[in-house]
């Protein structure tokens, strides 16, 4: 006997899901950019000077940046849009609206702007390290790597780029890592909450480099597109929390891998570091050439992979503010940052009245967007079933009181 089964759309999406797309993805671009010279220079100094004391510090900022990072993630596959469209659309008050695309404005654009000088210096000190004898103009052969993958903005490009820059940076600087030689003793008891005299400062460098506000909106809108008609939704955030877990652990163990390197090395030593340029430079008498050619290359991943992930998160953050952003605008928007960077990192110049803006102003942007980020992932009408559980509320409201703190440290050194 022969029956003939209809199957209905909706019950083929759930009984038969297609996942079309890779787990692992937008993440690594949060990995690649919160691991940037920045980053690279904290953990640097935090190992040098507190051996590995600090690295419950760093353990907890790489889970505050998992708990916001998958928030972010899940609004941009679950709703479909960015962070700032969100914005834009759940503020419906004219002033508060326009009040907060301004924060958002001055805080990513200028900001991201002044960093990407960072960011390519940063690059260029890597190349200097792998190549001490050329006097090359680093800056603009890092913004000609750059300039073509953020133009081209192709998403499984600059995500291919993503994960080749952060497995640079993984094998690197856990080689260096490996080649010191550490002491796991003592660095399995840096996970023991302690605070050194003085350490303070560097406590919240290492939450602030990690927890970030431009990465909300990097990741929100690259989630979108990665997952952007999933067959089955489930399956789509079970994919998004994965690839959350593995890339920025991964981007975490890198960073211990800093910390530890410069512990083992240089800590309670009569050697002087001052950031990961120094580090490359003084392990090369140590430990051979080979030293100094790895944390050169890590460098140059890490300011190359930040250097590209900065213009993108000024694009994805200020196009959103329009309903239908035109084309050349956000074509135009992230070479704008680029090329800032590459007269900054060019220049010598050291940009510190707009580094003090762009402090402020994140220093501000990071609690609000937060908060904002925390309230919408609580909507029914946005999320549904999607939404937060008490688990996800009760670790957000956490961190969101962290990075309180971090705001208030930000605007005082601003200040003061």
């Amino acid at each position: 006997m022969i029956y003939n089964v209809v199957i209905l759309p909706h019950q083929n999406r759930h009984m038969n899901p297609r996942p079309r797309q890779s787990a692992i993805g937008p993440a690594t671009w949060v990995a690649a950019a919160f691991i940037g010279p920045g980053t690279v220079t904290t953990c640097t100094l935090a190992g040098a000077n507190f051996g590995f004391a600090l690295l419950w510090a760093l353990l907890f900022s790489v889970l505050a940046c998992m708990v916001l990072q998958e928030m972010a993630a899940r609004l941009g596959v679950v709703s479909g849009k960015g962070l700032t469209d969100n914005l834009r659309e759940q503020l419906t008050q004219p002033s508060a609206r326009y009040s907060a695309f301004a924060l958002v404005a001055l805080g990513i654009l200028i900001g991201n702007a002044a960093y990407e000088g960072g960011n390519i210096a940063g690059a260029a000190l890597g190349l200097d390290a792998i190549w001490p004898e050329q006097d090359w103009p680093w800056p603009l052969l890092i913004a000609g790597l750059a300039a073509p993958i953020i133009a081209l903005g192709r998403f499984k490009l600059i995500t291919a780029v993503m994960m080749v820059l952060v497995f640079m940076m993984s094998l690197a600087f856990i080689g260096t890592f490996i080649m010191v030689g550490v002491d796991f003793d003592a660095l399995i008891q840096g996970f023991v909450p302690s605070l050194p005299d003085g350490a303070l400062l560097t406590v919240v460098a290492l939450i602030g480099t990690t927890v970030v506000p431009y990465n909300l909106f990097l990741h929100a809108s690259a989630a979108k597109q990665q997952w952007q008609g999933a067959d089955n939704l489930d399956h789509a955030i079970h994919q998004s929390r994965k690839d959350v877990v593995i890339s920025i652990g991964i981007g975490g163990l890198v960073s211990l891998a800093i910390v530890a390197t410069a512990a083992a090395a240089f800590f309670q030593q009569a050697i002087s570091v001052s950031n990961a340029a120094d580090m490359a430079k003084q392990l090369t008498p140590l430990f051979g050439e080979q030293a100094q050619w790895l944390m050169g290359i890590g460098l140059f991943a890490a300011g190359l992979s930040s250097a590209i992930t900065a213009p993108l998160a000024a694009r994805f953050a200020i196009s959103g503010m329009w309903k239908n952003a035109p084309k050349w605008f956000e074509e135009v928007l992230p070479m704008v940052v680029l090329i800032c960077g590459v007269g900054l990192a060019m220049s010598g110049y050291k940009p510190i009245q707009i580094i003090w803006f762009a402090q402020v102003a994140n220093g501000l942007l990071l609690p609000l967007m937060a908060v904002f980020l925390l309230l919408l992932m609580n909507r029914t009408s946005l999320l549904g079933r999607y939404k937060n559980t008490t688990v996800h509320n009760i670790a957000g409201v956490v961190v969101v009181m962290i990075t309180l703190l971090l705001s208030a440290k930000s605007l005082w050194s601003a200040f003061t």
